[in-house]
């Protein structure tokens, strides 16, 4: 039997994703400083390319910002459906080759070789897949190796671009130890700031500090620092088939046919796990729309779309979906609606045409929805139930996304 000990875990990240596909779509792009984004002075940076991180340039800057940083790079508007593409396409050369695989984000897998040293050496076994999928995809991929989640993501991180990096069983400690406190992942500016005030400025020196002392001062997630700075991590891989759909489903007082009530549904259900989604940092790949009619058959259709969870884009696939699928013009007993196919990832990535107002706007309404509820704040639809005249519907709901 494996121990979590004598675990090996290889974690896989595609360089510079977004930029490695505009310059596999256009070749003279390669080298130069590369911004993908909204066009826009008022637009964000979502990706840019390693040239143009020399200039002080990173995602979700500002493009005006980025512009005056860098005034000669150049701007490319994103294309998140050729992304999810290109990822769905890198996610089947992993899948048809790893034993056990995650898909953690659009970019990313961990991959559970534990025991595969006895049969073909893990090493020798992931530095053939990873040049499999370069030849295959024509994308820069990196590793690395080690044996948990989170070592083997340093790793990666050491190891780009375009490399490789295995550390050995008993050797995490010391690899961690002359890094810099941002490397461990949860460390942001704002944690690695407030650690450097306290003269806490690498792994080691973090790893040193008494756990009791990070609690006081982090609460729990000064217990998950030293925990990471200490090289320790049980996390398992979860298979990338078993990660959670978020789902929810409306059984009607009374059967229905009102077209203006079922959109009304769609919408609100639809902004019920879209907030969720964003509340657990994930995107979705696919959609499942439920009917069942009032003669108790139940239909299903479902769609992959480019990563996402934003409001306006899932509710515009839901809709077409229902379009799609509603067509025997039958009274109508339950709706559902389900995303699957789940990755970490944010709302950012797949907003490259919108403006920073758009971010800020998604920022503020899931601020209002964390504080008072969900349902406090929705597109503004006022419906009133089939079979419930009665019903009180509130009056405060603000439109917006129009």
């Amino acid at each position: 039997m494996i121990t979590l000990q004598q675990r090996t875990i290889a974690h896989f990240d595609l360089d510079c994703f977004f930029v490695s596909v505009e310059c596999q779509r256009d070749n003279r792009l390669s080298g130069k400083p590369l911004l993908v984004g909204g066009s826009s002075d008022r637009a964000v940076v979502a990706a840019c390319s390693y040239e143009a991180r020399r200039y002080g340039i990173h995602s979700a800057m500002p493009m005006k910002t980025a512009l005056r940083l860098c005034p000669h790079a150049i701007v490319r508007s994103g294309d998140m459906e050729l992304y999810s593409a290109k990822s769905r396409e890198i996610t089947e050369m992993i899948a048809g080759k790893a034993p056990l695989y995650e898909k953690s984000s659009i970019d990313e897998f961990y991959l559970d070789l534990s025991g595969m040293d006895k049969f073909f050496g893990s090493l020798k076994w992931t530095t053939a897949l990873r040049k499999s999928i370069i030849r295959e995809s024509g994308l820069p991929i990196s590793f690395g190796l080690a044996s948990n989640k989170l070592i083997s993501k340093v790793a990666t991180d050491e190891a780009k671009p375009n490399g490789q990096l295995e550390i050995l069983f008993g050797e995490e400690k010391t690899f961690l130890a002359p890094l810099a406190v941002e490397k461990i992942p949860m460390v942001g500016r704002e944690t690695g700031a407030q650690l450097r005030r306290r003269g806490v400025e690498t792994v080691k020196t973090l790893s040193e500090v008494p756990i009791s002392l990070l609690e006081a001062w982090m609460g729990k997630n000064g217990i998950a620092l030293w925990r990471k700075a200490n090289g320790i991590d049980e996390s398992p891989v979860v298979p990338f088939y078993e990660q959670k759909s978020i789902s929810t489903e409306s059984t009607f007082p009374a059967d229905t046919i009102d077209m203006q009530f079922l959109h009304a549904e769609l919408v609100r259900m639809t902004e019920k796990i879209a907030f969720e989604l964003r509340q657990q940092n994930k995107l979705t790949g696919c959609i499942t729309l439920k009917l069942r009619y009032s003669d108790f058959e139940t239909v299903t259709k479902q769609m992959s779309i480019p990563y996402s969870c934003s409001d306006h884009i899932l509710l515009e696939k839901v809709k077409e979906l229902f379009k799609k699928l509603y067509d025997r013009r039958l009274l109508v007993r339950l709706i559902g609606v389900r995303f699957s196919h789940l990755v970490q990832g944010n709302y950012q990535i797949s907003l490259f045409d919108d403006k920073q107002e758009m971010i800020a706007l998604y920022q503020a309404i899931d601020q209002i929805k964390n504080r008072f509820g969900w349902e406090y704040l929705m597109k503004g639809t006022n419906v009133i139930p089939p079979g419930k005249k009665d019903t009180v519907v509130k009056k405060d709901i603000l439109p917006y996304f129009k």
